[in-house]
């Protein structure tokens, strides 16, 4: 059976109460609100996962402890089988939540990371199945598409009191084991089969799987795949069998399977989380989704000619006496002699705040870029937010510098690529 029973929903800067309900917040249990403070805590330090972005921390006089989410999303899925899902703040008419994970999905595939290299977003009912569900299915596709170009063999040493002399014949386990019977032979030798490390991680995957999916069609799928392993055992030691892995040009396409294994088996992949209170952390941090899922979009759409540049190094704020403080702009256009700079910020702005929200510091950031680039457009690119009326911002300082202040809409994100490309009179592709 299952081991969760329940999966909440929330969105950025959505959170959860300690067992009370409250007005913009979700009631967890008090165990599993005590868990995932447990993992906040184990988290908040300086290791650099910065975990404490993912999840704060506060109290209210009114409801008592609050957690909240922050800069990254995802799943967790907690000790006790309970499943946190954090979605992107997609803003925008009619945007569904099956809307917002086909989105963050459409995000998850600009990564550079093979999990997600050619996921087809399609395919994976977004309004039926949450994400933990959908992952199970992606990691169930691929094993699906192994299985039919067949499972790999190889050779494997294996020790065995035999009624035939073969192999190496192994003197004192012989001594012990037939000392009275001289009809066998205690030996070593290597036998040819599929009991290979890489298939004893999948068949341990997707048990498993099959046995936390709350999901129907993913538990059919990995009972029906794990009728292929017939003859493979089940990793008795998941990081030696990792260890072992070897995928060479025969095995390359294993490499998708066993980085599904390594994110299912192992609890996490993408960010390294302290604690034992949660299971599987899937989590990704939205600022590098939104610069990786925009710079994916400009390479679709600009035209021939134009040179792209990402997380571009070639100046720094200061040249002596050594260069310091180095300036890495997400984006840099090149075309003709005109160089454009693109910078994507995940924030959702309000005409109620000072400056719509955009904070000094990006500013300071931008001045920086058009004097060392001499750029002739900078370009501030946030995610659509429908609490903006005035969309067509530019600051211009008296020494030259203009930033403009554009906006993507993530629903219809081909279509705001273009027209941005369109207004900077950079060639473009429909």
């Amino acid at each position: 059976m299952p081991s969760y029973a329940k999966t909440y929903t929330i969105t950025e800067y959505g959170g959860f109460t300690r067992g009370i309900k409250s007005y913009g917040y979700q009631a967890l249990s008090e165990k599993t609100f005590d868990a995932l403070e447990a993992f906040i805590l184990a988290n908040n330090t300086d290791t650099g996962t910065d975990a404490v972005q993912l999840l704060s921390l506060s109290v209210r006089h009114s409801v008592g402890k609050i957690i909240t989410a922050k800069n990254y999303v995802g799943l967790i899925k907690m000790s006790d089988g309970t499943v946190i899902e954090i979605l992107p703040k997609i803003v925008g008419d009619g945007v569904t939540e099956g809307d917002t994970k086909r989105i963050f999905l459409e995000m998850l595939k600009t990564l550079k990371v093979v999990t997600f290299k050619d996921l087809n977003v399609s395919n994976l009912q977004t309004d039926r199945l949450n994400l933990l569900e959908i992952f199970i299915k992606m990691f169930l596709d691929e094993v699906t598409i192994l299985t039919k170009q067949g499972l790999k063999a190889a050779y494997t040493p294996v020790e065995a009191n035999e009624r035939y002399f073969k192999g190496k014949l192994l003197a004192s386990q012989n001594i012990k084991n037939n000392l009275v019977d001289k009809g066998r032979f205690f030996v070593c030798y290597e036998d040819f089969n599929i009991n290979r490390p890489e298939n004893r991680l999948i068949k341990s995957t997707l048990r498993f799987l099959r046995n936390t999916t709350n999901d129907a069609r993913n538990r059919q799928n990995a009972t029906r795949l794990l009728t292929f392993f017939d003859g493979v055992e089940y990793s008795t030691n998941i990081d030696s069998d990792f260890s072992k892995c070897f995928l060479d040009r025969s095995m390359s396409h294993y490499s998708k399977a066993l980085s599904w294994c390594r994110v299912l088996l192992k609890g996490n992949s993408f960010t390294a989380f302290a604690g034992n209170e949660v299971a599987i952390a899937l989590l990704f941090p939205m600022e590098k989704l939104f610069e990786s899922f925009v710079a994916a979009k400009f390479r679709r759409h600009i035209g021939s000619g134009v040179n792209l540049r990402t997380q571009d190094v070639r100046y720094s704020l200061f040249d002596t006496p050594v260069r310091a403080f180095s300036l890495r702009p997400d984006i840099v256009l090149e075309f003709e002699g005109r160089i454009v700079i693109v910078d994507t910020k995940w924030k959702l702005f309000s005409d109620d705040a000072q400056n719509i929200g955009i904070s000094q510091s990006d500013m300071y950031q931008m001045y920086a870029y058009g004097k060392k680039y001499q750029a002739d457009r900078i370009v501030l690119l946030y995610p659509y937010s429908d609490a903006v009326n005035n969309t067509n911002i530019t600051y211009v300082s008296n020494d030259h510098i203009e930033v403009d202040i554009e906006f993507v809409d993530l629903k219809n994100s081909d279509r705001s690529i273009t027209q941005l490309l369109a207004k900077l009179r950079m060639p473009f592709t429909v």
